[in-house]
């Protein structure tokens, strides 16, 4: 509370800390939450961040300060891409309900997407194109529990395409 005090005052800057208290998971805990299992990686390098939003065009994928500053959802997790074995990440949302989700593979670790490093891919797996997807694209319903689901991150694989790569490293 006092994050968002300081934020709405103009005191705080954007930072990738912004959004994880509130959407970091505890042990024993029951919900809601979102538990993501991220598929499609090409490497085992960099970050994985995970961030939550409301699940309309306005707010989707809008500056975490201005959502943040509005009272609106933002949750982020941000987690070392493991080594070996299933990826996974779980997010804390505020009450059940409809969310849109984004997954970053920061790869170099510069905190920001780079469309020729970095793989990113949303909630129910929308296509893409050479734009953002619609958040209804990347909407998911969240129960009052915990609401597993999968996104298949995509990379660039050449100068026109991106998208998902045929061979993993998972």
């Amino acid at each position: 509370m006092i994050a968002l005090l300081l934020l709405v005052s103009g005191m705080m800057r954007s930072t990738p800390s912004l959004g994880i208290a509130e959407g970091t998971c505890r042990p024993q805990e029951s919900g809601p939450a979102i538990m993501v299992a991220a598929r499609g990686l090409k490497d085992r390098i960099g970050n994985l961040k995970l961030e939550v939003y409301p699940a309309n065009d306005k707010d989707f994928l809008a500056d975490d300060n201005v959502l943040l500053s509005q009272g609106k959802v933002f949750r982020r997790v941000v987690e070392p891409v493991p080594a070996k074995g299933p990826v996974q990440l779980c997010i804390r949302v505020p009450r059940p309900g409809s969310y849109s989700l984004s997954l970053l593979h920061d790869r170099d670790g510069n905190h920001k997407f780079s469309l020729s490093v970095d793989g990113i891919g949303f909630s129910a797996n929308p296509k893409l194109h050479w734009s953002k997807p619609k958040a209804a694209e990347a909407r998911i319903e969240v129960g009052s529990g915990i609401t597993s689901t999968q996104i298949i991150l995509n990379y660039r694989r050449s100068l026109f395409a991106f998208g998902p790569l045929g061979k993993t490293s998972e």
